[in-house]
């Protein structure tokens, strides 16, 4: 275990991480690591062992008060070694004196209880295929169109910290399309879908309601031609099940959405796509 040296992953080394999410399979989007990277560049830890890679995990920082952790993966041949804790503990130092938020496997629940991590709710990936509506709803406005401190304003009613670069870098990567319907001047819903490994992820997708946000799901659907969806949904939110099951997806599995402290309220109700398992 004495052998094992801990140090950040470089911008353009996080695609190490990706790459091993993917293995595990998460699925992760195509643009992810130049998008992960702008919050805090120093919030990826590698763990190596004779300079090859053994151990993975993120902690970012989004402000000075909120964090949240994943990637946390060990090597299949190195588990059971202490690996594990060791970076564990590097990226939880990284993160404190912040409340630190996770998306953990079901089966772990109670090793993050002994970290500090309490269970909020559960979140369900669903999947299948979806076709491209033939005559999709009008009066969509693209993302990028909306002025950003309207968006901001309303991710920050659904995320516990505000995210402007990574927002900024989600909403403005090529081949992620952005929608957005404004009612009365006001964003009532808005959403983001990005080629993956597998298929497109939409994520986030937020709206006042499901009408909403059917319509921008719609909408995004068309710029992509359909295919091979997967969706996010917080399992206390019956309307976001309701609208993930009406597109025929099935649930593919289930995380635990945990925290170490208390966060500020949020409208659970208006998550009807969580962004990101790894950076939430």
């Amino acid at each position: 275990m004495s052998d094992l040296q801990i140090r950040n992953l470089r911008p353009e080394e996080i695609s190490l991480a990706i790459d091993w999410a993917a293995a595990e399979g998460w699925n992760p989007g195509l643009s992810d690591a130049a998008c992960f990277a702008m919050p805090d560049a120093r919030g990826f830890f590698v763990g190596e062992i004779d300079g090859a890679p053994v151990a993975t995990v993120s902690c970012v920082n989004y402000d000075d008060r909120f964090a949240f952790l994943g990637f946390y993966i060990v090597r299949e041949d190195f588990r059971g070694s202490g690996h594990g804790l060791r970076i564990w503990n590097a990226a939880i130092a990284h993160a404190r004196p912040r409340v630190i938020g996770l998306d953990g496997v079901v089966a772990q629940q109670d090793n993050y209880r002994k970290s500090g991590f309490e269970l909020a709710h559960a979140n369900i990936r669903y999947g299948g295929i979806v076709a491209a509506p033939s005559s999709p709803p009008a009066g969509l406005i693209a993302l990028d169109r909306i002025p950003f401190a309207l968006v901001e304003a309303d991710d920050a009613t659904v995320f516990p910290a505000r995210r402007s670069a990574f927002l900024q870098a989600w909403v403005n990567t090529s081949g992620h399309v952005g929608r957005a319907l404004v009612r009365d001047g006001k964003i009532g819903a808005w959403g983001v879908i990005r080629p993956c490994r597998t298929g497109h992820k939409i994520g986030p997708l937020v709206a006042d309601d499901r009408a909403a946000a059917e319509k921008v799901v719609e909408t995004m659907l068309a710029s992509t031609g359909g295919g091979e969806i997967f969706l996010d949904v917080p399992a206390v939110n019956r309307e976001a099940i309701a609208l993930a099951e009406g597109l025929g997806l099935e649930p593919v599995f289930e995380t635990a959405r945990m925290y170490t402290g208390p966060i500020p309220p949020l409208r659970v109700d208006r998550v009807f796509g969580v962004t990101s398992f790894e950076l939430g």
